[in-house]
């Protein structure tokens, strides 16, 4: 029985369920969220709910003996570099604004309001079920220059060493995450000799955060 962890039930988070129940037939579900108002809309039955932060759920939950088969991030942050900072704590690491010299380096770059980029090869509003396919766009039916998680793995910004953590395709517009890939990047971030670009990024779209080791 596979086991999945939902990290936000917003409107991606309950298109994960509905799409991932139909291909992984006898998995359960763990769906976190500090809200519970929509948890009434779940229709599978194999689910355990958990009204608390996301972030948090996945600080307090997740370890090597603790863990399930995939991680599903579907909060409005970027799960991975958030994770990161709580594990090993802002005395320790902390978030820190990406120079604008990385911008032209960057695909449709958009700074968000918590100072992450967002980065896209697409110039267009992508289809909530595109099944990602390897080399052509479903929109455009054109071929992809280059996969985004490879993009952001070159780029090479001077006092910055480039994380990424590509995301999986589990479900058409459903990415996914293997705990592996999180502990990986822990290691590596504790390792680091300079400031840090962590990246979650699929085939073409991803988010960038810079952290600060103190």
């Amino acid at each position: 029985m596979e086991k999945i962890w939902i990290i936000g039930v917003g409107r991606f988070g309950l298109l994960a369920v509905e799409r991932l129940s139909k291909k992984y037939k006898n998995a359960h579900f763990v769906l976190a969220d500090s809200e519970n108002k929509k948890f009434e809309l779940i229709q599978y039955p194999d689910c355990t709910l958990e009204q608390t932060d996301g972030v948090k759920f996945l600080y307090e939950r997740l370890t090597p003996d603790n863990a399930p088969d995939w991680i599903i991030p579907s909060l409005p942050v970027h799960l991975a570099a958030e994770w990161c900072v709580c594990s090993l704590g802002l005395d320790f690491i902390a978030p820190i604004d990406i120079p604008h010299e990385i911008d032209p380096f960057l695909p449709n770059p958009i700074r968000g309001a918590g100072g992450d980029i967002y980065v896209t090869h697409a110039s267009f509003l992508c289809p909530d079920n595109c099944n990602e396919p390897e080399n052509i766009c479903t929109v455009t039916k054109k071929r992809r220059k280059t996969n985004m998680f490879e993009l952001l793995e070159k780029i090479q910004l001077p006092g910055f060493q480039s994380l990424v953590i590509q995301s999986h395709q589990l479900a058409p517009g459903v990415g996914g995450l293997k705990p592996v890939q999180l502990f990986d990047l822990k290691k590596k971030v504790e390792q680091a000799q300079e400031n840090l670009l962590i990246s979650t990024a699929c085939r073409c779209h991803g988010v960038i955060t810079g952290l600060k080791k103190k």
